[in-house]
């Protein structure tokens, strides 16, 4: 390896340095073409082990299959499998490669040169359009850190070639390696060999493209120009046409030139333009007077077979959204679902939220989106709505919640339970009854019926929205829809709903009828709180006729607000309607009396505990408690006591 490094300075000392393609040294040089021959496998490892297993799958013994994962296209190249096999794999597990999750695999492989070696030489041939700079440095970081410096440098070639740098980063992989070995020669040789072959490389880009854009820029575009620009003696690479692009298109009085220049390039011969420079030309389109000579751009590459690198696809919608030209980007996410490297779910759901969030939502561009989406094999689920909906919710369109559900259903989407019971929770506490309606309706013209989960929900937005008779409507509509034993949990919350509001009485009138007629039965707390609201407003007989219902219920008597409100403010005749209305008996046990009696007493009510003592029964007069009780409290100054009921 190190002669081969010293060969390469010496020859290079003494040759003329242009491009990559002038570079003549001992490492092969590729050729990218839209089917790369390139591999790494064959120069760095003769085959692979059968017993391999990656370190990281150890700690593992399951894994989730979600397209996104990282470990998923792991387990899969460390198999001993090759070609076909692995293409059936990936179609198994609905494996879809993105610019993240390349350099994701190979960042996790890093300590597994062999593994990452067969998955990138897989994505390379199967998946070129996938790899962006970032995936190609990590495979430089792989290489390097694992003392594959023939496999680095390969790699390299690539990278110049697409019109990608490498990062500094990616090297110093390879340097601590030598410092970590104490290797100072190959040190010394690889820190020679970066120097010379970076930095030429580029001061002879630089220089390149600096005098081509200067003849571009001196004069008016005519015959003189061209005769000059064919007499410069420069080798126009991708790399040097992409930047002589950049040059021209920072410069506003300019940037035509470059199209110009674009043209005349092939035209004449010199140069066949390839990904890198269509996308180079279409980046430097991308001005408000310029999008009609894009979109000419955009449709000659895709007649060449090239397509946008995703870097590209990114920077170009996320233009095209900034300056509010979303038919664009609804028009170039089209294009993008027919190429190798498709948009992911997540430019999906961006490109979604931009639409439902425009100064005019447009639905046509919308259900284009998610038509082209799904027609690729790709399916809608609750995360994309739910990022759709709190789009709609921060910018006030609720009342849009029905349409896009209806242009996501026509694309084969079907809401979870949870989803479902958040839209209808949502529409009926913002007071939108109607689209809350029209709501369910659609679920079951759907044949997806609404569950109890959402007519629950559906009942609990209404009562926090206080549009409690619309909330009692559609309990009744639970009940006749799936029964009395479904509705519990609906009639809790309008209950409560009903007190919060103090209107404690409608609502044990209304649930008085559905207990009594329909089976509901009502929590041991909700009971409590509706009497203890009851009292609080004096309604008195309306809170004791609920102790029937509790004790119908499987209910103990709630007796505690019942003896305070009657110590206070009670007549003894509500105490003896109490009495009985607490026990099927008809008569309480003594204990109940002696409380009531005693908190006569201490309110200062004595002429009222003795009224109540004589409407009690015989027994209860001559109960021994019960006289001790009275001995105990007879007051010394009967004038100041109180004893006029509330």
């Amino acid at each position: 390896m190190r002669n081969q490094w010293r060969l390469f300075l010496l020859r290079h000392q003494n040759h003329h340095f242009h491009t990559p393609s002038n570079v003549s040294r001992s490492l092969s040089l590729i050729q990218v073409t839209s089917q790369p021959t390139f591999s790494l496998s064959h120069s760095a490892f003769p085959s692979f082990s059968s017993s391999f297993n990656h370190p990281i799958l150890r700690h593992f013994s399951s894994i989730s299959e979600k397209s996104s994962d990282p470990l998923i296209l792991i387990d899969i190249f460390t198999k001993p499998i090759n070609g076909d096999e692995i293409k059936k794999e990936l179609d198994t597990k609905n494996v879809v490669f993105t610019p993240d999750l390349i350099p994701n695999v190979l960042k996790n492989l890093n300590s597994d040169p062999k593994t990452a070696i067969k998955f990138f030489d897989w994505v390379l041939e199967k998946e070129t359009g996938s790899l962006s700079s970032r995936a190609y440095n990590f495979m430089l970081g792989v290489l390097g850190s694992n003392g594959l410096f023939k496999e680095f440098w390969d790699v390299v070639d690539l990278m110049i070639k697409r019109g990608y740098w490498v990062k500094k980063g990616a090297v110093d992989f390879v340097i601590k390696r030598f410092e970590k070995d104490g290797s100072e020669n190959d040190l010394k040789q690889l820190k020679d060999l970066y120097s010379y072959y970076f930095k030429k490389y580029n001061m002879s880009i630089e220089k390149a493209s600096s005098r081509v854009s200067d003849v571009i820029m001196r004069e008016v575009w005519d015959e003189n120009v061209e005769k000059e620009l064919k007499n410069l003696d420069v080798d126009y690479s991708n790399l040097l046409v992409k930047r002589v692009l950049e040059n021209l298109s920072e410069k506003s009085e300019h940037h035509m030139k470059g199209l110009i220049f674009f043209r005349w390039v092939e035209e004449s011969g010199l140069f066949k333009h390839d990904q890198v420079t269509y996308n180079a030309m279409a980046l430097a389109l991308l001005r408000r007077n310029c999008f009609d000579r894009f979109w000419i751009v955009v449709e000659d590459m895709r007649n060449a077979g090239h397509e946008f690198e995703m870097e590209t696809y990114i920077l170009v919608s996320k233009r095209f959204m900034k300056v509010r030209m979303l038919e664009g980007a609804v028009r170039l996410f089209e294009y993008a679902m027919d190429w190798a490297n498709k948009p992911s779910r997540q430019d999906c759901t961006f490109l979604l939220r931009k639409i439902v969030c425009a100064k005019e939502l447009d639905m046509d561009f919308f259900s284009r989106v998610i038509k082209v989406y799904t027609e690729k094999g790709n399916a809608l689920d609750d995360s994309m709505l739910d990022s759709v909906l709190k789009a709609l919710t921060s910018v006030g369109r609720m009342n849009m919640y029905n349409k896009v559900l209806g242009a996501m259903a026509e694309c084969g989407f079907r809401p979870s339970e949870t989803m479902k019971s958040r839209v209808a929770f949502d529409l009926s506490s913002a007071k939108m009854k109607d689209e809350a309606n029209k709501f369910m309706v659609k679920l079951e013209d759907c044949e997806t019926s609404p569950d109890v989960k959402t007519w629950v929900s559906l009942i609990e937005g209404h009562c926090i929205s206080g549009d409690l008779e619309k909330a009692r409507d559609c309990l009744e509509k639970l009940i006749e829809l799936e029964g009395a034993s479904s509705a519990g949990n609906a009639l809790d919350l309008l209950v409560i709903a009903y007190c919060n509001r103090e209107r404690a009485t409608e609502a044990c009138k209304h649930i008085s009828n559905l207990v009594k007629n329909k089976g509901l039965k009502l929590k041991h707390g909700t009971y409590k709180a509706l009497i203890s609201k009851l009292l609080v407003q004096k309604r008195f007989q309306e809170g004791s006729s609920l102790l029937d219902l509790m004790k119908s219920n499987g209910f103990p008597p709630f007796v505690d607000p019942f003896i305070s409100y009657l110590a206070k403010k009670g007549t003894p005749d509500e105490a003896i309607s109490f009495f009985k209305a607490m026990t099927s008996k008809g008569i309480p046990s003594t204990k109940v009396f002696i409380r009531v009696f005693d908190g006569y007493f201490e309110a200062g009510r004595h002429n009222q505990a003795q009224i109540l003592l004589a409407k009690c029964p015989e027994y209860i007069r001559n109960h021994p408690d019960v006289l001790n009780l009275f001995c105990s409290m007879k007051p010394e100054n009967p004038a100041n006591q109180t004893d006029v009921a509330a």
